[in-house]
């Protein structure tokens, strides 16, 4: 390898290369789920997706001569509960070679210290409400639907680039119909009944008034999570929205008390099996290999559950879980994964394996607060 140059990721071709990179970096690997490329470009476009309006991004790209070898982006994001001094990085791609890597992390770090920045946090892509975390466990299988993948070398090269851990987050994998006849369902049921939280699933009709209930609750019930990152309401529109064609109503659930929501509870099918067979594209093919490929899913994602503050006690976690299972009995689902969830998180983890969920993958998030260069 000759000497590695880092260039902004400015213009349509640098951009293209950018988003490029990792069908090219992960070919052969059977377990990367290609996203769409459609997709990719929507969210990294900073003049029409809704999170740019309270974030600035930067993307790299490293070349060796003329061939890509990796990329980052930093960012900038005002809407974090977070120090204002923090930045963060994310989309973090790079062949096994440290130069590679640290000639990235120190031009991502090096723009956001330019602004204001004294410590740099990631990987997120472009936050904590979309795809974050680097896999450092659990890396024989393929991500479930909005979990990354990434080769097991990645955590050295960031360690050696001056990054150390600053949280884990954990995914659990069971099947439903071993925790739909676990011991800890009955349980689930008790809390609830006395509770007194009705559970429901959200009405598909009126699907933009149950979006902005549920904007409520997640506003809430996540507000003092570490590394939380608040969703405008126009951010969480255009996730439902992106998400309303595989959602099913048994899997969308809002907990209530009267007529006041005070929980909510997603679970999603597991579309990487689709998205793995369209690789990447939806045209010519892929949108067909995608709908084909979707009636045969039957492993699911739970992804969000949240519960406001002073119902977290009373067992209303466990019997969202409790009914998300039997709706995945029911309708003949498999494989679940729960994820991801904070390492100190005591309740939801003692939850989660009330249930006989099994921990079989960690993604980390680093930080470093010195200088790279």
């Amino acid at each position: 390898m000759g000497g590695v140059t880092v260039i902004g990721a400015d213009d349509g071709r640098t951009l293209r290369q950018f988003i490029e990179f990792p069908y090219r970096h992960y070919k052969g690997d059977r377990y990367w789920a290609p996203p769409l490329r459609i997709a990719q470009k929507d969210l990294l476009n900073q003049k029409k997706h809704p999170f740019y309006k309270h974030a600035e991004m930067r993307s790299f790209l490293a070349l060796d001569g003329s061939e890509v070898v990796g990329r980052i982006s930093a960012i900038l994001d005002r809407n974090q509960f977070a120090p204002d001094n923090l930045g963060f990085f994310g989309f973090f791609e790079a062949i096994d070679s440290q130069p590679v890597a640290d000639a990235l992390l120190r031009s991502a770090w090096e723009w956001l210290r330019q602004r204001g920045a004294t410590a740099m946090r990631g990987p997120v892509n472009p936050s904590t409400n979309y795809e974050c975390g680097l896999l450092v466990d659990g890396f024989d299988s393929s991500p479930f639907v909005m979990m990354t993948y990434n080769p097991p070398y990645y955590g050295g090269l960031l360690e050696r680039g001056g990054l150390k851990k600053i949280k884990d987050l954990f995914a659990y994998i069971t099947t439903a119909a071993a925790t739909a006849g676990h011991k800890a369902m009955r349980v689930a049921d008790r809390a609830m009944r006395s509770s007194r939280v009705a559970i429901r699933p959200v009405n598909m009709k009126k699907f933009e008034a149950e979006v902005d209930s549920i904007w409520s609750i997640y506003s809430s019930a996540w507000s003092r999570n570490w590394g939380f990152a608040p969703l405008t309401k126009e951010e969480f529109r255009l996730l439902a929205k992106d998400m309303k064609a595989i959602l099913a109503p048994e899997f969308a659930l809002i907990g209530e008390i009267g007529n006041r929501p005070v929980g909510f509870a997603l679970a999603i099918p597991d579309i990487n099996l689709a998205l793995k067979r369209a690789g990447g594209n939806l045209f010519p093919l892929g949108l067909i290999k995608i709908l084909y490929h979707q009636r045969k899913i039957k492993s699911l994602r739970v992804m969000a559950l949240g519960v406001i503050e002073e119902y977290r006690t009373a067992g209303v976690a466990a019997g969202f879980y409790a009914t998300l299972i039997r709706s995945a009995q029911r309708l003949g689902y498999g494989e679940c994964e729960f994820s991801w969830v904070l390492e100190d998180n005591i309740l939801m983890n003692r939850s989660i394996e009330s249930l006989g969920a099994r921990r079989y993958k960690t993604y980390r998030l680093y930080e470093g607060t010195h200088d790279y260069a």
